[in-house]
């Protein structure tokens, strides 16, 4: 699901893979609905390949949002972008308790927010990819 999900350097929001073309992608904006292309140059990136660093390793930016998505029973995250820094590491290491205090930033706290508040208002409601080829497969036979 995280796959399909793009984050596009100088753009605001998340956009939606709709289709490739030769030398660029269409994309929707999670935001407004709107198609637009995103070229070779922009700097594109799959939420699926994001990682939050940890103090032994590295954790899947779908695990972190389940995390999230559990912490806060499926609403919107619980805590505004606009907080303080020390609240916002607080939250974060509800989540994710052993996060690394030195490599992440706040401005990476705000982002993974802001990334997940947008997808819950487009109605994600499920971030584990196990769980979610389960209910495709079920869903196709």
């Amino acid at each position: 699901m995280l796959k399909t999900i793009l984050a596009i350097s100088g753009k605001p929001g998340l956009f939606r893979l709709v289709s490739q073309g030769k030398n660029m992608l269409v994309v929707e904006s999670l935001l407004t609905g709107k198609r637009t292309p995103a070229y070779n140059h922009e700097k594109i990136i799959s939420l699926g390949d994001i990682a939050m660093f940890t103090d032994s390793d590295e954790v899947p930016l779908n695990e972190v949002f389940e995390s999230m998505r559990q912490l806060e029973n499926g609403a919107k995250a619980s805590i505004a972008t606009n907080d303080s820094e020390k609240n916002l590491r607080e939250y974060l290491a509800k989540v994710l308790p052993n996060f690394d205090r030195d490599r992440v930033y706040t401005t990476d706290i705000k982002k993974l927010i802001t990334w997940y508040n947008i997808l819950i208002d487009n109605g994600f409601t499920s971030f584990n990819d196990k769980e979610e080829q389960k209910q495709e497969n079920e869903a196709a036979q």
